[in-house]
């Protein structure tokens, strides 16, 4: 699961980023808006960590967003405000729960895991393909696809941004722990494994590449 905080308390996101991790879920931090913005346009969140201070009124504004852009992101927002009123302006703006400061991190895990376990699901169903990305599981039409690790979260990732094209970068960015780390052409590595335990067994085609400019699920597409 990957979970990302938004919090201008740079020790408070520190913490929580360490207690996440230890609880086997995957972080990235964003200290402002900005930063914010950035990471969700680049990657897919199980949840959202909004800490929301006296006078950050533009997240009710970005709690809208999120749920427009990603509507299967559940989001919590970690409130130093008290009053009654601010809890209703975070709800309405469509956060699905609200934890007042200072946290109980033992509840905050409870209240993490119970919103993950009943909250919208992730699985993307198109036409008769369907990807469950909590099971790693790809079902065509009834039968079971064997794709695992990066390829089926390629996949996934492609398939969460249906017809948009995600250049090797984002794709990196995306899915790698450490981008900087491998070679663009991992991707490429990937997609072909796609294509051959995938596309041509099935006669399908998910995936089509975008000279110069990256790739774009394309599903339902038969070849020919």
């Amino acid at each position: 699961m990957r979970v990302l905080i938004i919090e201008d308390e740079v020790a408070l996101g520190k913490t929580l980023s360490q207690l996440l991790s230890e609880n086997s879920y995957q972080c990235d931090i964003a200290e402002n808006l900005s930063d914010a913005k950035y990471y969700l346009d680049i990657r897919n969140y199980d949840l959202v960590l909004l800490g929301w201070g006296e006078t950050q009124n533009s997240n009710a504004t970005l709690i809208n967003d999120i749920k427009k852009e990603a509507h299967k992101t559940s989001v919590i927002v970690l409130s130093e405000r008290q009053d009654k009123e601010h809890e209703i302006e975070a709800l309405k703006s469509g956060a699905d729960d609200f934890i007042r400061k200072p946290l109980d991190h033992e509840i905050l895990l409870v209240r993490i895991e119970a919103k993950l376990r009943f909250g919208a699901s992730n699985i993307i169903e198109i036409e008769d393909l369907i990807i469950n990305p909590e099971e790693e599981k790809i079902i065509y039409q009834g039968n079971e696809i064997e794709l695992k690790g990066k390829p089926f979260e390629v996949l996934t990732h492609l398939a969460m941004h249906n017809d948009q094209i995600v250049s090797k970068e984002q794709l990196l960015d995306a899915i790698w722990e450490e981008p900087e780390l491998v070679t663009p052409n991992v991707i490429e590595v990937a997609i072909n494994q796609i294509r051959q335990k995938m596309d041509k067994p099935l006669d399908i085609t998910t995936i089509e590449t975008v000279r110069r400019r990256g790739y774009r699920f394309c599903f339902p597409k038969k070849i020919g």
